[in-house]
């Protein structure tokens, strides 16, 4: 079966080698091309981070596809917001090696109704690529979840129908939310990326963890969107064939092959 890991991230930092580490791979191109090959991952969309020039988003076209993130990247010196942004976007949409746009409101403290974004869900409609929002819990404490709980991104999905929107992470842990706006809305898929964090030994897991696994495969299978349901790892913070176990284990065998590569395929627009 082939796989396309629709959420994960290339980080420059030093500190990125020993994340890596810590879940038994390395951070490097090399390296994940040769634990691509024996897991059979045969493509992976880069959630770009740090920065909006062309020239820190050349990744081997071969092996990724890459949204643009507006996190830090957003704000001139953490004050204002960038007045070019959406022709600093724009260029990277015009690429055939960027498939999408990504967002993080919870750490830029902006409420994805804002004004500022209104441009980039126009520029998405109109090259017909998605937006992904981080949805759900922070890595850090200072973030705010308001704005990135699953109903916020309802809002905008209900006012811009011609914008196709992915909400990462499957808004973890507001599922019952989650569960809702993906099934609601026409235009929300969702990955799966980021539930869990290093290392793992899966049969412990899903004994320790059965309430929070049962909810998961609950709401999954209430809504029963399984063709807007796609496989992300939100590498290097997890050890991609644990992963690989965990949502095999999750999702019912019948639904792998949509969720695992020909939703990513179809929604990221990958031509695989």
């Amino acid at each position: 079966m082939k796989i396309i890991d629709a959420h994960l991230h290339l980080f420059s930092e030093d500190s990125a080698e020993e994340m890596a580490r810590q879940v038994g791979h390395h951070n490097n191109v090399d390296h994940l091309r040769e634990v691509y090959g024996e897991l059979h991952i045969a493509h992976g969309v880069v959630m770009g981070n740090h920065s909006l020039e062309l020239r820190r988003h050349d990744y081997p076209t071969d092996l990724f596809h890459y949204c643009v993130g507006l996190d830090s990247s957003l704000l001139e010196d953490g004050s204002r917001v960038i007045p070019d942004l959406a022709d600093r976007v724009e260029a990277h949409l015009r690429r055939d090696n960027c498939c999408g746009v990504k967002l993080y409101p919870g750490y830029n403290k902006i409420a994805l109704s804002d004004p500022m974004y209104q441009p980039i869900y126009r520029l998405a409609a109109r090259y017909g690529k998605p937006v992904a929002v981080h949805m759900g819990l922070t890595a850090f404490s200072r973030a705010h979840l308001k704005y990135c709980h699953p109903l916020a991104l309802d809002e905008v999905a209900a006012d811009h129908p011609d914008t196709q929107f992915v909400m990462c992470h499957f808004g973890n842990p507001f599922l019952e939310a989650a569960a809702a706006v993906v099934e609601k809305n026409p235009n929300v898929a969702a990955d799966l990326s980021g539930l869990l964090e290093g290392r793992v030994d899966l049969d412990a897991y899903f004994r320790e963890q059965a309430g929070y696994v049962f909810l998961l495969r609950t709401w999954l299978t209430a809504i029963q969107c399984w063709d807007k349901v796609m496989f992300g790892t939100d590498w290097p913070i997890v050890n991609l064939g644990e992963y690989i176990g965990f949502i095999r284990r999750l999702v019912p065998e019948t639904h792998w092959e949509p969720v695992f590569f020909d939703n990513a395929n179809r929604i990221y627009g990958l031509g695989l």
